[in-house]
């Protein structure tokens, strides 16, 4: 079973590994600093709840089995692209960011799992499992580039 935001525990242990992160952290890969990594795994989140508008792609991750293939089994590649609002240029302070992607994740979880999600900018229509799922390794992959 793949791990989801939606397991207590799975979310428990993603959130301790962002909070030993730190200020000046280079990641293994990719350009982003410790700071915008981290605005960068908050904003898809209000996206997902129709918080934050984002800008639908037409990509071939929208049908079966593609879909299900990258959320569950394939691994994401390092340096994939990304959704332009999903872009970080600015830095910020590392305690404040990390407050703000709990936050997010808090409120997420908080609206439960009969909340209606909007379609994802590159997947488009998800299930509220794939919804679990998909934001735990988005939030895994970005933690591995970080080393933690």
């Amino acid at each position: 079973m793949a791990k989801t935001i939606w397991n207590a525990g799975d979310r428990q242990a993603l959130l301790a590994r962002f909070d030993k992160l730190q200020t000046g952290q280079r990641p293994l890969w990719g350009k982003m600093s410790v700071t915008q990594m981290l605005k960068h795994c908050t904003v898809p989140i209000y996206a997902a709840m129709g918080e934050t508008p984002v800008t639908m792609k037409k990509t071939f991750f929208r049908f079966w089995p593609m879909q299900k293939l990258i959320i569950y089994v394939l691994p994401w590649p390092q340096s994939a692209p990304t959704a332009p609002e999903f872009v970080i240029t600015d830095d910020g302070d590392i305690d404040e960011r990390r407050a703000a992607l709990r936050a997010a994740v808090d409120k997420f979880v908080s609206r439960g799992q009969n909340q209606t999600m909007k379609p994802h900018a590159a997947f488009g229509p998800l299930s509220i499992e794939d919804w679990g799922a998909l934001m735990h390794k988005h939030l895994e992959h970005h933690l591995k580039q970080f080393g933690a």
